[in-house]
């Protein structure tokens, strides 16, 4: 269990599912349906929702590429919070809100795989939070042309190496979205 003391509960992070962010990853419609069915059986068990926007590049608070697809909608009583750097918890105050609901597993889901949601994964594992990738719910672009794997296998090998991740005193898994079991 998470070596954090004193937080029993879970909460999911959807990061970075912005228009201009997943414009055109690799199987965007499946990832975005798999993402609102994680939120919606979240929010039917009262567990946390907290979304995560980047505000690099074109995405300014309150223009449309920052903005979350519109197939997903933020309810008003969720948190969202502003982040500048691939580690939702870097210059954030996203430690201190899971402080506060006495969250100590978090699932991770949302994109790019190889970016932001494996630097979330680690920043929220190294800080002793139980973490979960939703293997389903998270996507990238194509950058093979720079030399990277396709997205498919980028997708595969984080899911891989994400569930034989170990430390002491936390758990790392990667579990698929219709499998998830919410401990609350």
């Amino acid at each position: 269990m998470t070596s954090l003391a004193n937080r029993p509960n879970s909460a999911v992070l959807v990061v970075d599912v912005q228009n201009s962010v997943v414009a055109d990853v690799y199987e965007r419609d499946a990832v975005v349906a798999a993402i609102g069915r994680l939120v919606g059986r979240a929010r039917s068990l009262r567990i946390p929702v907290l979304w995560i926007q980047d505000i690099g590049e074109d995405r300014l608070p309150g223009t449309e590429p920052w903005q979350i697809v519109p197939e997903l909608v933020p309810a008003d009583d969720e948190v969202r919070l502003d982040k500048r750097y691939g580690d939702s918890f870097e210059d954030t105050d996203l430690e201190a809100v899971l402080a506060r609901l006495g969250i100590g597993r978090v699932f991770v889901a949302g994109a790019q795989s190889d970016a932001c949601i494996r630097s979330t994964l680690h920043g929220a594992f190294v800080r002793g939070y139980d973490t979960v990738l939703v293997s389903d719910a998270h996507t990238t672009e194509d950058l093979s042309a720079w030399g990277a794997p396709s997205p498919d296998a980028v997708i595969r090998h984080t899911n891989l190496y994400w569930q034989h991740t170990i430390a002491p005193g936390r758990t790392a898994s990667a579990i698929a979205t219709d499998d998830i079991e919410f401990a609350n």
